[in-house]
């Protein structure tokens, strides 16, 4: 006997887990952003 679907289930799934994807990359950015401004910040103090 087949399951009966749960379109509005699956769909939510579907969606938490692209939010869930979406977040992690915006994370990954903002420590790529953080990461890449620091060193700026630390040679300019030795330039003084």
């Amino acid at each position: 006997m087949p399951r009966t679907p749960t379109y509005d289930f699956e769909r939510k799934e579907r969606d938490r887990i692209k939010a869930a994807k979406k977040a992690e990359k915006q994370a990954a950015k903002e420590a790529k952003q953080q990461s890449d401004a620091a060193p700026d910040a630390k040679s300019e103090q030795h330039q003084e």
